[in-house]
Parts: structure tokens; sequence; C-alpha cells
């Protein structure tokens, strides 16, 4: 397992205390909607406040993961219910590590539906 594998796997347990645990004191989070939470009592509050007001993460897989000793890059396939829309997104994180836990991670998603380019975009 490696830090980011867990931090997933808490999000899709929906385990707040394994979430924080895999963050350090002074992590810095970036959410791909665009919050930073700085320091594990936020992450920790955030987690708190998603589960506590419905959110739910009904899967979260990786499609390619890279690791160096102190970096890490995922692709995912994230699907999650929130304020009563389920939705399902593509995305990306990078992580910087310190000591086998997050010290940053950085979340991008796509925009907009996938789609085949055959010669013609579209207009949504």
């Amino acid at each position: 397992m490696t830090a980011l594998s867990d931090y997933i796997d808490a999000w899709v347990a929906g385990d707040v205390e394994r979430i924080a645990g895999t963050v350090a004191e002074d992590c810095i989070i970036t959410e791909c909607y665009g919050p930073v939470y700085r320091g594990r009592d936020w992450v920790r509050r955030w987690g708190q406040e998603w589960f506590g007001a419905g959110g739910v993460v009904h899967r979260w897989d990786v499609t390619d993961h890279m690791v160096t000793a102190d970096r890490e890059v995922a692709e995912w396939t994230f699907e999650c219910t929130w304020a009563g829309v389920r939705s399902t997104f593509d995305g990306a994180t990078v992580v910087r590590t310190r000591g086998g836990l997050i010290l940053t991670l950085r979340e991008y998603q796509t925009t907009a539906p996938l789609y085949d380019w055959r010669g013609t975009w579209r207009s949504e």
C-alpha cells in the first residue's frame, strides 16, 4: 500500500479517522473543486462535514498509478453522491509524501464528459 492508496481506500470506506491518519499534520490538500485544506485537523473536519451532510463515495477506481520515493501520481474514475446528485468523473491526483504520509495532494478532474472526436466538437 502507498499513502495515496490508503487515502483513497479511507474515503471509499467513509472513515474520517483513517483519512486524517494518511496526511501529515502540516499537509496541504487542494481539492479539484477549489477548496484548500491546510493541516490534518482541517482534513478531518472536511471529512466529518462531507460525510455528515450525506456525501457518499460509491467508488474511486485507480486506472494508473506511479510511485517514486516521495511522489505519487494517479489517474482515476470517481463516483459519488453529493447534495443528492450521483455523478461520475475522471481525474488525476499528484501527491508529495513525507515519512509515509501525504504532505501535499492536488486533484484535477475532467470538466465535461469525455468523447471521441470525429471532426465536430460538442457545443455543450
